[in-house]
C-alpha cells in the first residue's frame, strides 16, 4: 500500500524522497496492516486531515515525539474492508471515521471497533474525515469545558483556520455572539458568510479598537470566552477585552510564541484558564471524546455545521499540503485523499 513515512525529523514541505534533506519518504509497497484482534476492523482510508499538530510532529516540535520511522496523520474516514470474527458494530462496506495518534497517512489502517464511528447517511465522507480533531477540539473546549451558553460573547482567534472555523460554527450552534479574528479580506468575507456577528481583519484593523467598538454598539460589557489557538501578541491584546469571570481556552500557539497570562489580573478578574490538549482525553476521559464526536456527526448530518475543505491533495503531494498549512493559505481544512476521493473497494 501507499504510505507516507517520517524517516527523520525536519521540514515536511520538502518533496518526499527528493534529497537527503527530505524528512518524508513515500512508500508504495508498505505492508497492509493485519487485523490485530477479534474485534479489529481494517479501513480503506478515503480522506485524512492535516492538522497543525501533524506539522509540528514532523518538525519534532510537538509535545509527543514518536520513535522513527512513523506514519503521521490523525483523523480519517473510509470504508470498512475487513472485520475480525467478534466484530458486531460494523460490516464490510460501512462508512466510518475515527482518529489515531499516528498512522492515517496511508491507504489502510486497523482500529478496534470501539474506536470507530459510523458516518450517518447523507454526510460527505471527506468532511467526516476532517471532523474529529478540529471540530472535536472546539466541541470539547466550548461545550464540555467552557459550557458556552446562549448570548455569551465568544472571541475566536485564528478564526479562518481548521480549529478556528470549527469554533465559530459551534459557537453559533450554542447561540453565542461570535467575534471572529483573521488576517486578510478573503478570510474575513468567508467568516461573514458563516454569520459571525463581527469579524476583525488584522491586516487593516486593530483588534482592541474594533472589538470594543462592536461591543459598545451592542451594549455588551466584554468577552466571556476567549478561544485561542494563536498565542503571542494577539493573546496579550485580547486579554484587554475580557469580562470579569471570563474563560480562556488555550488551544495552541500557531504564532510560535507562548503567551503569558498575568496571574494577578486573572485573580482580580476571576478568570478561568483552561488548557485543552484534546488528544489526552483519549487516555483520561475517552467517553467525553466519544460523546462529543457522536454529537458532531449528528450536527453534520443535520446541516448545523459544515466543513469547509480549503485544499485537497494526494499522498504524493503531501509536501504541498504541509506548505499550504505552513503558509496560512487555507480557509478551513487541508485534506489528503486517496483514489481521487472516490470510494473504491480493495483487491485484497
Amino acid at each position: 500500500m501507499e504510505a507516507l513515512l517520517v524517516r527523520k525529523l525536519g521540514d515536511p514541505t520538502l518533496p518526499p524522497n527528493a534529497s537527503e534533506k527530505s524528512s518524508l519518504d513515500l512508500s508504495t509497497s508498505h505492508p497492509i496492516p493485519n487485523l490485530e484482534s477479534p474485534t479489529s476492523v481494517r479501513v480503506r482510508i478515503k480522506a485524512t486531515s492535516l492538522n497543525f499538530a501533524n506539522y509540528l510532529q514532523v518538525l519534532g516540535k510537538y509535545q509527543e515525539k514518536p520513535p522513527l520511522p512513523f506514519i503521521p496523520g490523525s483523523d480519517y474516514s473510509g470504508v470498512v474492508e475487513a472485520v475480525g470474527p467478534n466484530v458486531t458494530k460494523f460490516k464490510i462496506g460501512d462508512l466510518v471515521c475515527s482518529f489515531v495518534a499516528l498512522g492515517s497517512f496511508a491507504q489502510f489502517i486497523v482500529a478496534d471497533e470501539s474506536d470507530l464511528f459510523q458516518v450517518p447517511d447523507g454526510c460527505d465522507l471527506v468532511a467526516a474525515g476532517a471532523l474529529p480533531v478540529a471540530y472535536g477540539t472546539s466541541h470539547v473546549a466550548l461545550v464540555h469545558r467552557a459550557q458556552l451558553r446562549p448570548k455569551q460573547v465568544l472571541l475566536v482567534l485564528g478564526a479562518a483556520g481548521g480549529v478556528g472555523l470549527s469554533a465559530v460554527q459551534i459557537g453559533k450552534v450554542c447561540g453565542a455572539t461570535v467575534i471572529a479574528v483573521a488576517r486578510g479580506n478573503e478570510k474575513v468575507q468567508f467568516l461573514k458568510s458563516l454569520g459571525v456577528d463581527h469579524a476583525v481583519d488584522l491586516s487593516s484593523a486593530n483588534v482592541i479598537e474594533s472589538v470594543k467598538g462592536f461591543l459598545k454598539s451592542r451594549k455588551l460589557k466584554g468577552v466571556d470566552v476567549l478561544y485561542d489557538p494563536v498565542g503571542g501578541k494577539l493573546t496579550k491584546d485580547s486579554l484587554k477585552l475580557l469580562n470579569w469571570g471570563a474563560q480562556i481556552l488555550v488551544i495552541g500557539f500557531a504564532s510560535g510564541e507562548v503567551p503569558v497570562v498575568p496571574a494577578n489580573i486573572a485573580l482580580v478578574k476571576n478568570w478561568t484558564i483552561h488548557g485543552l490538549y484534546w488528544g489526552s482525553y483519549k487516555i483520561h476521559q475517552p467517553n467525553v471524546l466519544g460523546d462529543s464526536l457522536k454529537e458532531l456527526l449528528a450536527w453534520l448530518s443535520k446541516g448545523l455545521i459544515t466543513v469547509n475543505i480549503s485544499h485537497t491533495f494526494s499522498l504524493t503531494e503531501a509536501h504541498l499540503a504541509f506548505t499550504a498549512l505552513k503558509d496560512r493559505r487555507a480557509i478551513g481544512k487541508v485534506m489528503i485523499t486517496f483514489d481521487g476521493g472516490k470510494i473504491v473497494k480493495s483487491k485484497l
